[in-house]
């Protein structure tokens, strides 16, 4: 295709995503009124299902068995029911197959909304105030599905259909587990290249940490609270092994053991407690405490060793407590144990094309940053497919937090610069 030709038909991909820019926040309206928190994805699924299938694509809906997947690198463990737990594929099969295979995958599971009357308006009924949209899931990713499903649609309603095969995966537990991703790879779906619009701000995935979710259970001695001294109290004995935890992520986190990838990053590695849970009776010694956290590693660290280390520093913590000595907590992992990522050589193709994109677009070069959190590009890319994977999106702000919005501008020109990227990655054909 010559330059000129080139630019009359990325002019004509930017005006027909305009012209249905409307009906693209409408849509991402509609699928963030579906409250798709785990375990509860499945009627949104059926919506995409039925979506996909309207807009020509064959569709494959599929329940994740654990069974399929469990012996794979990259499976996080689980101890919730899968019966609701469905992925979506949405195929485009090419007529020349000229181009290079693309996937588009984004997740559809959120956060808990946590308490109601900390939000301005209900969390899944989106609104939309001064350029921003505001939901649980707008911007983390639902935004990002609207983008990958509009931007491949711009293409179609001019015409035109991507000249390579194109898989459109809506997928569940990235949020938890990274599993949903993982079943997609395990069913066979590969291409020459991968794309996941997560909410990056603009930027481009050069690098993330990897996560790990882990459990300590603690065991006291309960009396009635009259007697509170000759008791063992579950919950005061799980603060020393807190602070135990922190002093480990403080080293983590030292100059000399920081990743090349992330020698920008002031403090990569972040450990968080999340939830805590003890006690049966205001007015009895709690007899147990449980919290649960999650940690983050650098990539190339080893899993197995990361949670020896985490086992030995609560043993040590533990041995230094006169209850804890006698009885010793337990550590139990349920949820991700992911492996970090760094975007590998393979991808730099990939990039470029994106990057020509994104110029054309923004108008400014596509920075590439390091990542403090995880996401399903490591299971895309992992070692059961190593495909080149990107991840680009949009702005958004108090992900996983109250009044979390997404800024509908950055919708725009990421949608704009998706559907640039399908055209010249996938080259085009007639409709």
């Amino acid at each position: 295709m010559s330059d000129k030709n080139w630019k009359a038909i990325e002019t004509r991909i930017r005006d027909e995503v305009d012209r249905n820019f409307d009906e693209q926040i409408d849509y991402l309206a509609e699928i963030v009124r579906f409250p798709s928190v785990r375990g509860a994805e499945h009627t949104l699924q059926d919506f995409l299902a039925a979506d996909m299938h309207e807009r020509g694509l064959a569709v494959d809906r599929w329940q994740i068995r654990v069974e399929d997947i469990e012996g794979m690198e990259g499976f996080s463990p689980v101890s919730v029911s899968y019966d609701n737990a469905f992925n979506v594929v949405g195929t485009h099969r090419a007529s020349t197959r000229k181009g290079r295979s693309l996937i588009l995958n984004g997740h559809i599971d959120v956060v808990p909304e946590g308490p109601l009357d900390m939000w301005t308006h209900p969390p899944y009924e989106p609104h939309i105030e001064d350029g921003w949209m505001y939901g649980r899931g707008a911007g983390d990713m639902k935004a990002g599905v609207a983008e990958m499903i509009y931007a491949l649609e711009a293409v179609r309603r001019l015409g035109y259909r991507p000249a390579a095969d194109v898989f459109v995966q809506t997928v569940v537990e990235e949020e938890c587990t990274g599993n949903g991703a993982l079943a997609c790879v395990q069913r066979g779906y590969r291409a020459d290249a991968a794309l996941i619009p997560e909410p990056m701000d603009n930027t481009l995935l050069s690098a993330q940490v990897g996560v790990i979710w882990f459990q300590v259970q603690l065991r006291g001695h309960p009396v009635h609270a009259k007697d509170a001294g000759t008791g063992a109290n579950a919950i005061e004995a799980a603060y020393p092994l807190m602070q135990a935890l922190r002093e480990l992520e403080r080293q983590w986190n030292l100059p000399e053991h920081k990743h090349p990838a992330f020698d920008g990053v002031d403090h990569p590695i972040n450990l968080n407690i999340g939830i805590i849970r003890g006690g049966d009776w205001a007015s009895s010694v709690p007899a147990w405490c449980n919290f649960d956290v999650r940690v983050s590693l650098y990539p190339g660290q080893n899993l197995a060793d990361i949670r020896a280390q985490i086992e030995d520093c609560i043993a040590q913590a533990a041995r230094e407590n006169a209850f804890l000595s006698k009885i010793p907590p337990k550590v139990i992992y349920n949820g991700f144990q992911a492996p970090g990522y760094v975007v590998p050589e393979s991808a730099n193709e990939a990039i470029e094309c994106l990057k020509q994109a994104h110029l054309s677009i923004y108008q400014q070069e596509l920075r590439q940053v390091a990542l403090t959190g995880t996401s399903d590009a490591r299971c895309l890319g992992g070692p059961h497919s190593h495909m080149p994977v990107l991840e680009y999106g949009p702005t958004a702000e108090n992900t996983h937090g109250f009044d979390e919005r997404v800024n509908i501008e950055s919708i725009r020109k990421n949608t704009q610069a998706i559907a640039l990227f399908i055209a010249n990655w996938c080259q085009l054909e007639d409709h």
